[in-house]
Parts: structure tokens; sequence; C-alpha cells
């Protein structure tokens, strides 16, 4: 039975990824041993580590200066380190969602933190667009998906300043221009891998900046010097991180996937439009290409439970709103496929003619 699986993260990962990990679970190519077994300093796990870096860098076009970094500890643990590293007096943040108030949060720990501006009036369902950057600021931090709340910046930002992303819901969705960036970090459990590892894209000449001393395990540095592989990483989760992005070389790159992903969006938001049992909550300009929100029409609100019912039993999953939102959040990430928002659509279909 074919599963559509919207779910927000851990979220739907391609077929063939999930195929090879689980073999390599089994046995790693032909050593005897169980991917889980096997050393992270062995050969086989260094080419796996070594596999990953050159595939990002590769699609996302990284230019020189420039290493990737996988991590444990999720894009939280990153809401702490990006200030530990570079942070010394002053840092912007643009607060537009629920992920970037956690992030300005541990940051004020570390010093003055500017919000230049948010879009939390609105119940974050905009991306604010007149700003000022301050200039004496170290960093300015954007969140460029914003994953509970439906809203994504579509284009990368100049920025008179080092300019800090997480990307942790819409990394791989697009070309991006990675030479804006000085700092691109996220979690993987959306478009490149499972839970379990995250990942920093970091300019180099930003790091060793700051004046405090910064703990070992959370300096940046160590893990550029020992190549991720200071510690024991989590091996398992780089190796399925591998197979996505060999899939997304494979399918076309982050060109193609933006191209599908356009076409994704476009058939469920025009529904979502059309249909006068549903209504859309970002707007329009700012809605997300990776997460969709929306909620029963004026009028209707008590059919979404109902609503829920009837996808679910039509083998659709994850479509549950979160709760600040409520209604509905589709997140239609790299790996699923048009079939199923067509799914999801048809059955936006059904619902409205069955509540005639």
């Amino acid at each position: 039975m074919t599963i559509h699986n919207f779910g927000p993260g851990p979220a739907v990962l391609p077929d063939v990824a999930l195929k090879k990990t689980a073999e390599a679970i089994l046995e790693l190519d032909n050593t005897g041993l169980s991917l889980l077994e096997i050393s992270h300093r062995s050969q086989e796990f260094e080419a796996i580590a070594a596999e990953a870096e050159s595939l990002l860098h590769e699609l996302l076009d990284v230019p020189a200066g420039y290493r990737t970094l996988f991590l444990g500890g999720g894009a939280s643990t990153q809401f702490v380190v990006v200030p530990y590293n570079l942070l010394n007096t002053k840092a912007a943040y643009l607060e537009t969602g629920a992920w970037a108030q956690k992030a300005i949060a541990e940051a004020k720990h570390f010093g003055e933190i500017e919000v230049v501006a948010s879009s939390k009036d609105k119940n974050f369902t905009y991306i604010p667009k007149k700003y000022t950057v301050p200039k004496d600021a170290d960093y300015f931090h954007i969140t460029t998906n914003n994953t509970i709340f439906g809203s994504e910046l579509h284009t990368d930002l100049d920025c008179p300043i080092p300019l800090v992303a997480d990307t942790s819901s819409d990394i791989l969705s697009r070309p991006m221009d990675v030479s804006k960036y000085a700092l691109i970090y996220g979690g993987a459990q959306k478009n490149m891998g499972p839970a379990g590892v995250s990942f920093v894209i970091v300019r180099e000449d930003v790091l060793g900046k700051v004046d405090r001393r910064i703990p070992t395990m959370l300096d940046y540095r160590t893990h550029v010097e020992h190549s991720s592989l200071y510690n024991t990483p989590p091996v398992a989760s780089i190796f399925t991180v591998r197979e996505v992005l060999r899939w997304v070389k494979a399918e076309g790159g982050v060109v193609e996937m933006q191209k599908r992903n356009r076409a994704k969006a476009k058939l469920l938001y025009d529904e979502v439009d059309r249909n006068p049992l549903f209504a859309g909550t970002v707007a329009k300009e700012d809605r997300s290409l990776m997460n969709a929100c929306f909620v029963m029409s004026k009028g209707n609100e008590d059919k979404e439970a109902a609503f829920l019912e009837f996808v679910s039993a039509r083998s659709i999953v994850g479509l549950k709103g979160h709760r600040s939102v409520g209604g509905f959040r589709a997140s239609m990430y790299n790996a699923l496929p048009l079939e199923s928002v067509q799914e999801l659509v048809d059955c936006m279909r059904l619902f409205e003619e069955d509540n005639k």
C-alpha cells in the first residue's frame, strides 16, 4: 500500500536511500560488518563522509574556502554553537517563526541581540521586507523556511555583514548562492537525510574572531581540523545523507528539485485558493514551497477533524497542522512525489463534493 507522507520531519526519504541504508545495516559493502558496527575511523566510513561532503559541495556549488561539517545535536544545538563562535558583542536576527525565536533566545546568552524585524504581529504569516541590518553587528541570522507557520525566503539576501542561515527545512530545494553566506546550518531530517545528524557549511575565515574561550566540542575549528571525526559522529545517519545526495544528483540536482517543488506547491495552493472549504494562512508571495499551511475556511471550522479522518482513510499521513497554527500542514520535501500531492488535492475535491 502506498503511504503519502506529508510529515514535517522526520520526513519522506527517497526509496533508493532507504533501501541502500537497510542493506548496509545488514552488511556494509562486503565487509562482514553492519553499518552500525563499523569504526568511524575506518577507511570505509571516511570514504562515506568524504563523498557526502563532496556531493553537497557539488550540488550547491560551494566555493573554495568553505568546509562542511556533519555533527550531532540537531539544528537546536547550532542555536548555541553559532553565537559561541561568531558573536563577539552584538548580532542581528530576523524573527520569522518559532525556530527563529529559539535561536534568538540562545544567542542572548552571548551578547546584545537586535531583532531587526519581526512578523510576530500577524502570527508569522509573512516575511518582513523593509528593515535595516546594523553594520556594527557581528552577523545577521535568518531562518530561510518556517516549518511551523509555512513562510519562506525565496531568494538569497545581499547582506553588508556576515550572513548566517538556518536552512533546516529547505536545503537542497533550490539553488543557493553560497558565497553570500558566512555560515549555513540545519538538521538533516527534512531534505537531506534522517534525524540524528546536522550539517554546517562554514566559511573558514569567519572563525577564530571572538574573544571568549570556546569549549573544544563547541568550537567549529575543532571539527574543521578533524573533518567531523573529532568524536564519534552519527555514522548511519551520514551514510543515509550520502545516499540522499546521490539521489538528488541522479535526479538532476537542485535545479530539478526546484522545478518539481514549484509544481507541487502550485498544484496544492491552487486548490486551497479554489476550494471554498479551505483557506491559506500565509501571504501569497511568502508561501513556503516546503510546508503549505492551510485551514478550514470561515464557517467550516467544525469540519477539520472530519477532513483529517477522511484523508487518513486514503493513506495520507502527517497532515495535521502544528498547534501554533492549527488546521493542516502539507510538507512537500524533495522526495515527496507529485502523485502524493495530487492524491491530497483529489481528497480535497471529494470532501468538497461530500459537504455541499
